[in-house]
């Protein structure tokens, strides 16, 4: 039912497959070394349509001296913060509540209020794309960090929810029945009792959601426009002009760009790991 593992196969099956693994590491990274690659080109290279071979020379310091000092990157990076963070605290905040409520209290709807909550997560988000638009039109919100933020919250309350609804449903329920006996108020028993149980997951969830809102580019186009609200990956665009397109700037923002989430990663990869298997093992 289940495949074997490497460790059990025959000694050829287990060279080869080590064998493969830097060939395919290889293969997945080529991208990102091709852009990290291109970042530290001269714009030269790219309209000799040297795109593989040498550099003709090494431009890393002039090439992302411009992109901080030259253009409006800066202000785009503190937009994705003035997005993101917000965003993380909201949907975070909003789910731990509303999982607490789903996955403690027993009322008739408890399940038909959970489904509409996951529900959300399988609707295309492309055909949202000119409602969305026209709410935020409507409201004042268009082409403004606040209308994009309370979008995120709403968008990705969704999967927040279905997260810590079942990271609480697992929690050992004699805590909040001992905690009722001995008189606890509700709200105490989800701030003293179930919030610090939620440490791991809440790590976990935080990691997951500044990913997706940092590295998120479609909404960025479609609900802002310009450097006063638009996030790092909508603003690597400006280095495109009417005529041509400054590749090497391009590749530079871009790499800027990437590394706010990963330093978030490494930051919080103990807790992150932990929350996404702790019950794994019993």
């Amino acid at each position: 039912m289940f495949p074997t593992p490497i460790e059990k196969r025959s000694a050829a099956v287990r060279n080869s497959y080590q064998a493969l693994v830097p060939f395919a590491l290889i293969l997945w990274l080529l991208p990102l070394i091709a852009v990290a690659v291109f970042s530290i080109r001269p714009d030269a290279d790219f309209a000799n349509a040297n795109y593989w071979g040498w550099p003709s020379s090494f431009e890393g310091v002039t090439n992302y001296s411009m992109v901080f000092f030259e253009s409006d990157m800066p202000r785009y990076l503190m937009n994705s913060v003035l997005i993101t963070v917000p965003t993380v605290l909201g949907a975070v905040a909003l789910s731990c509540m509303t999982g607490f409520a789903l996955g403690v209290y027993r009322f008739k709807g408890n399940l038909w209020v959970f489904f509409m909550f996951v529900a959300g997560n399988f609707i295309p988000f492309q055909i949202l794309m000119v409602p969305v638009r026209d709410l935020t039109l409507d409201l004042g919100l268009y082409d403004t960090k606040t209308g994009l933020v309370l979008f995120h919250v709403a968008f990705q309350t969704g999967f927040c929810t279905l997260f810590m609804r079942n990271f609480i449903r697992a929690l050992p329920r004699e805590l909040i029945e001992a905690a009722r006996v001995e008189g606890v108020s509700e709200f105490r028993i989800f701030w003293y009792v179930v919030l610090p149980l939620m440490r791991p997951a809440i790590a976990a969830l935080s990691v997951l959601i500044f990913t997706f809102i940092w590295n998120d580019y479609f909404w960025a186009i479609v609900l802002t426009q310009g450097p006063d609200s638009q996030p790092v990956t909508a603003g690597i665009t400006a280095f495109n002009s009417q005529f041509r397109a400054m590749y090497h700037l391009m590749s530079a923002g871009s790499i800027v760009a990437a590394l706010p989430p990963v330093a978030m990663f490494f930051l919080m990869q103990k807790h992150f790991i932990a929350g996404l298997t702790l019950g794994a093992v019993k």
